[in-house]
């Protein structure tokens, strides 16, 4: 694809939108399980809405891959398209090589997007998701999704953004470029990735 990103992926910033740049939310300190765990043990409903919310985690360390460090493994990222097969992107190869797999996007269509992924270690907390969108090396679109704060399990979690129409028009139709970040209230970076997609007239096209 022939578009340019106007800047580097590595230069992708957390505190790109506006309301973040002007907020002055201090995120709370993290804690570990174990911490968790032990605040307010006097409180006997409150310790029971937090062994369920942790679920396996509570009896121990939850560790999907032992060679992996990280607390947050991002696995795939699906578009999800009405009346379409759901098509993913598989985030844990070359990341580079992503934008040879293009999506297409007939106009007009309603998608969401969802992300998949393992939290292992410890919970995390305040994960969001942030994604840039250029044409032609200028920046058209960008977003936040608060995706929430979730606990360590083995089994994969997901976070799904509302539905979103694509641009329609003969001026919409062409080829778009995406800078999409995984992070959170500490300002971690889990994932970093630029993928693509084109907008056509029809699926076919």
């Amino acid at each position: 694809m022939s578009d340019t990103p106007a800047e580097g992926i590595e230069n992708l910033s957390i505190n790109t939108p506006e309301e973040e740049i002007e907020s002055n939310y201090k995120p709370p300190p993290e804690k570990t399980i174990e911490e968790i765990l032990e605040a307010d043990k006097e409180d006997e409903s409150l310790q029971k809405y937090k062994e369920a919310l942790l679920g396996e985690a509570k009896t121990g360390k939850v560790i999907v891959d032992p060679e992996d460090p990280r607390k947050v493994i991002v696995k795939k990222l699906v578009l999800c398209a009405t009346d379409r097969p759901d098509v993913e992107l598989d985030l844990t190869g070359d990341l580079t090589q992503l934008k040879k797999q293009v999506f297409t996007i007939k106009e007009g269509v309603s998608y969401k997007i969802r992300i998949e992924f393992i939290v292992q270690r410890e919970i995390v907390h305040g994960l969001k998701y942030v994604q840039k969108t250029y044409r032609m090396g200028v920046p058209v679109d960008k977003m936040t999704h608060m995706v929430g704060s979730y606990p360590p399990k083995v089994e994969i979690q997901s976070y799904t953004t509302p539905a979103e129409d694509a641009p329609a028009g003969m001026m919409a139709r062409g080829s778009y470029t995406v800078q999409s970040l995984f992070t959170d209230d500490d300002k971690h970076e889990h994932l970093k990735w630029e993928w693509a997609f084109d907008i056509k007239k029809d699926w076919k096209e």
